[in-house]
């Protein structure tokens, strides 16, 4: 109805834009004149109370209007103005006019008047005039300026309700007065003395009324504007609006808002993060500082979800330099230019290196000429279906990559060296968990054979936002329309922030003594569905199944890929040893020490390199007792799967 509407008004108002200057003057005169006409029968209707045909005199009371009004609006300028663009300037110039034309006016009909016109008539008829003419300079420029679409279309705005009615809240609401996206049309606040009170002109209301207030306004969208609330509490609020099928959105954290105002684009889609089934992992600054600041560090795959997030965290602490370490072009650059940013006040070196970690010698090189204290080793392949497909190249990255640059480190004096490590790697079912466990090892031996570098490792669980999350993959999936694909209806997952696994893992190593294993108390796992049906109720979608239909967006369930785990897990043994940071853990894990590693390593690195796929999966099992492939490895170059050429 409002497109209807706008493209009727827009086929009048454009021929009407489209006449000569001339033609639109006439039109603009004419108008005036009736208007001079108008004013005096209306003048005689609120004199006398009812309604006087205009004859004799107050035909000449009519006329002797128009006689004066016209001559001073054109020596006054009225009709050079362009009505679509008039503003004030504008208005200003008319009531002049109408200012000079009723000093003339009442000084004829009321000052010396005329039989049968009454001397009131002289006094209310310019004020009528200015009223109208002035009013219709407003509707011009409403009307030819395209001022109807724009009330038109915020009239079409989403309407949206922000949760919280607290400083946030109310500055949000502030920012968003004349957002082209959406209409704040209230709030919801738990705190019963707002019920019912207006807060910068908007109504406060119960969240308890949220089902009618939703249907009454055709509520599309709830902003959670609660950025210090617990975690609890915010998922008792997300629970409580996944009932009403509205879209959830909400602000960052205090941390970000910190940085500046509350602003409409602060406002973003609902992460799965804010539905963790946890407070984030309080840091410890004296852990954070001890082996970052005024140190030489180094990263190892900087330009990957975790390690730039490390560089990030670590740029905060002023090392005194930090090296970047990877073998992506671009991903190298986008980390490098964004840290340039952070350190342009501090004035903190940090040094781009394209490397790959499998490359001993690179490695070497770049340990002894810039001599780093501290490395954290983030560089690997952790995309279990890839690794799969491609055992070689993950036993080469993962296993050797770490190998080689962990004696580079030692060889070096590097103080610290920390993996990371991936939940995966306990009771591994895929190659690219036991490639990680064969890591671990390695560091293991490394450290038990009295390196003189300090080895740790921290393994953890999955990380929300981190490439290959869930959590992209569904919110695309949903706004495709679905279907969302799930392997399996009981899988379940540890997580954890990108954040809160970057600060992890440089604390645990600033706790280790050499060859640790450190685990997070991550709380309870997820359940992916459970996950799923959350994200497409905060959408404000509907679930489609066998009990509703006609739901807007349905779960496939595709079976397990190869080497996927129905269950994470964080230990392989039982017994874990607390540690001065009351949610990191150490883990008891066995080794192997290193002169029975060694050899074995390097029949595996043989292997490696003639690609012999089943030899590879036979000697890493050998070397880690526990894993148990769940699905076939293939080498899909030698079965001829695919063609190279």
């Amino acid at each position: 109805m409002g497109f209807l509407s706008s493209y009727q008004s827009d086929n009048l108002v454009v021929p009407l834009l489209g006449l000569s200057r001339a033609h639109k003057r006439i039109i603009a005169l004419t108008v005036d004149a009736a208007i001079c006409v108008f004013t005096v029968w209306f003048a005689f209707f609120l004199r006398l109370g009812n309604f006087v045909a205009l004859s004799d005199n107050a035909l000449w009371a009519a006329v002797a209007s128009i006689a004066l009004a016209i001559p001073i609006f054109i020596v006054s300028g009225l009709y050079r103005a362009i009505f679509r663009y008039s503003g004030w300037p504008a208005l200003l110039a008319v009531v002049r006019a109408v200012a000079i034309y009723g000093l003339f006016y009442s000084t004829i009909f009321t000052a010396i008047s005329l039989p049968d016109v009454p001397r009131t008539v002289g006094l209310i008829q310019p004020i009528l005039l200015l009223l109208f003419v002035g009013g219709s300079r407003v509707l011009a420029r409403f009307w030819l300026g395209g001022h109807y679409n724009t009330i038109l279309k915020h009239a079409s705005r989403p309407k949206v309700l922000i949760y919280g009615a607290g400083s946030t809240g109310r500055e949000l609401a502030t920012a968003m007065t004349n957002s082209p996206e959406m209409q704040v049309i209230g709030f919801l606040d738990d705190d019963p003395s707002l019920h019912r009170r207006l807060l910068n002109g908007l109504p406060v209301h119960n969240p308890a009324d949220l089902a009618p207030l939703a249907r009454k306004w055709n509520v599309a969208h709830v902003l959670l504007a609660m950025p210090n609330i617990s975690r609890n509490r915010r998922n008792e609020i997300l629970v409580s609006l996944s009932e009403h099928q509205i879209s959830v959105r909400t602000l960052p954290s205090l941390i970000d808002l910190a940085q500046g105002r509350v602003t409409v684009s602060d406002v973003r889609e609902l992460e799965v993060d804010d539905l963790l089934g946890r407070d984030p992992v309080t840091p410890d600054a004296a852990l954070l500082g001890e082996l970052v600041a005024n140190r030489v560090v180094l990263v190892t795959g900087a330009g990957g979800s975790i390690g730039s997030e490390l560089c990030r965290q670590i740029i905060r602490m002023s090392p005194k330099k930090l090296l970047l370490v990877d073998q992506s072009e671009y991903a190298l650059y986008a980390i490098h230019q964004e840290l340039e940013r952070k350190c342009a006040a501090n004035q903190i070196p940090v040094v781009p290196l394209l490397a790959s970690v499998t490359d001993a010698k690179r490695m070497q090189k770049i340990m002894k000429t810039l001599r780093p204290e501290t490395v954290y080793h983030a560089a690997a392949y952790k995309h279990v279906p890839l690794v799969e497909h491609n055992p070689g190249e993950g036993i080469r990255n993962n296993v050797f990559g770490t190998l080689h640059t962990a004696q580079a480190a030692a060889a070096s004096g590097v103080q610290n060296f920390v993996l990371i490590s991936t939940d995966k790697a306990v009771r591994p079912t895929n190659l690219m968990g036991a490639s990680k466990r064969l890591a671990e090892m390695v560091l293991q031996a490394l450290a038990d054979a009295g390196a003189p570098t300090t080895f740790s490792m921290v393994r953890f669980g999955n990380v929300l936002g981190s490439s290959g999350s869930v959590v992209p993959k569904f919110r695309q999936q949903i706004r495709e329309g679905g279907p969302i694909t799930l392997t399996h209806p009981e899988i379940t997952r540890y997580f954890m922030t990108v954040p809160e696994a970057a600060q992890l893992v440089i604390q645990a190593g600033a706790m280790a003594e050499g060859g640790d294993v450190f685990v997070l108390d991550m709380g309870q796992p997820v359940r992916i569905f459970d996950l799923a049906r959350k994200m497409v109720e905060l959408s404000g979608l509907t679930l489609r199944d066998e009990a509703h239909p006609d739901g807007d967006v349905e779960i496939k369930i595709t079976g397990l890929r190869p080497g996927e785990k129905l269950y994470e897990e964080l230990l392989i043994g039982d017994n874990p040893r607390p540690t001065s940071h009351e949610r990191i853990l150490k883990a008891q894990e066995a080794f192997t020490s290193w002169g029975e590693l060694e050899p074995k390593l390097q029949i595996l690195k043989r292997l490696t390199a003639e690609n012999d796929v089943s030899a590879i999966q036979r000697r890493v099992q050998e070397l880690v007792p526990e894993y148990v492939s769940n699905g076939e490895i293939v080498d899909w170059i030698h079965t001829g799967e695919i063609a190279v050429e």
